[in-house]
């Protein structure tokens, strides 16, 4: 099988044991003789998969007492609906920045008063805004922890004097948590912790329960706590594959060694465009996301745009082609994303530019 330097933002790279393991329960589902996909919901081999999902998001982030983990289809989209929904009687508050914050606020807004407390929209959401004040009479706080359009990332667990709900879609399982300041925790597989095809949702079950509207039974979050995220019938093998990444995380020492490589990963790509005379960054230097690098041409070379990810592509670079409402290019990074293909990419900026320059 050809093997690339895979950056796209998601879905992602993942770990080959993942794939292997996915591609034998394909096959034989642990000794059914049926595939994973064709194997009941309800058979006790697959009711353990679902136990040990539970569990290992449970250990690897050190989830307290009072939480619960669902899985659930959807993706983050679905959550941004859910979490009004179950949240929302009156105000809701959120921090806008970038697309996804967006659509999240747009979906409140059908529930109730919405109040943005603060945008960075007036630079096209390359900063994290600061010193905003958190309304205390709103139902919750929403954040968008990772953006990866513009490459910017709240990187410490915010204080709130209200629930705080965090999409962590592109950045969960990279770095450690307090999951104990967030009510609400949720975000799309597709980044980190595996495929395209279930969200999950870490809920605190005593913030539930207190809006006066009726909540719709798939929209219930009590309704999916009370049935083990099995109300309806799960997304099985991309389920299947979240808990092969997972384990994959488990045996290279859990969130917390995964993030001193993170942090490597990013600083040995951030010092490469901050040195290389043909690119800069787009994202403000305190605000970099360790998960998705956006950079773009400095100003006189915009012309070389196409060249250089052409030069990439011929080089094995995948996906490093920047969202096609920003333009540029992004390096998404997530965890089984190995140094290797940074180092590659590096290289690659750095001919291109003796190429260019000399």
């Amino acid at each position: 099988m050809k093997k690339v330097h895979n950056f796209n933002a998601g879905p992602c790279v993942l770990p080959d044991e993942a794939i292997e393991a996915g591609i034998a329960a394909l096959k034989d589902f642990k000794g059914t003789g049926m595939s994973v996909i064709e194997v009941s919901h309800r058979s006790k081999e697959w009711e353990g998969i679902m136990e040990e999902c539970e569990s290992l998001w449970k250990e690897l982030l050190h989830i307290p007492d009072g939480y619960k983990v669902l899985f659930l289809g959807g993706g983050a989209s679905m959550q941004f609906l859910m979490v009004p929904y179950n949240l929302l009687n009156k105000k809701a508050a959120y921090l806008e920045t970038g697309v996804w914050a967006k659509k999240a606020i747009k979906e409140a807004k059908g529930f109730g008063e919405v109040e943005v407390v603060a945008s960075s929209a007036d630079t096209v959401y390359n900063y994290i805004p600061k010193n905003y004040t958190i309304p205390t009479d709103a139902d919750y706080f929403h954040i968008t922890t990772n953006n990866t359009i513009y490459g910017t990332e709240i990187k410490h667990d915010i204080e709130s004097p209200i629930t705080l709900v965090a999409d962590m879609s592109s950045d969960i399982m990279s770095r450690p948590i307090d999951v104990s300041k967030y009510g609400i925790i949720y975000g799309g597989a597709q980044k980190n912790v595996g495929p395209a095809g279930v969200a999950f949702a870490i809920v605190r079950e005593d913030i539930l329960g207190k809006v006066s509207h009726y909540i719709p039974t798939m929209m219930d979050y009590s309704v999916h706590i009370k049935d083990d995220s099995m109300f309806n019938t799960p997304p099985v093998f991309s389920i299947y594959i979240m808990v092969q990444t997972l384990r994959w995380l488990k045996k290279n020492g859990g969130v917390e060694a995964i993030h001193k490589v993170n942090l490597r990963k990013a600083e040995l790509l951030y010092n490469e465009i901050d040195r290389n005379r043909l690119f800069v960054g787009t994202a403000a230097k305190e605000d970099r996301s360790i998960m998705n690098v956006c950079f773009v041409m400095k100003e006189g070379y915009e012309d070389h745009e196409e060249a250089f990810l052409n030069y990439a592509k011929s080089h094995g670079m995948v996906g490093i082609k920047g969202h096609r409402s920003v333009g540029g290019f992004r390096a998404s990074i997530y965890n089984a994303c190995p140094i290797e293909s940074i180092e590659a990419l590096v290289k690659c900026m750095q001919d291109f530019e003796k190429q260019i320059l000399g």
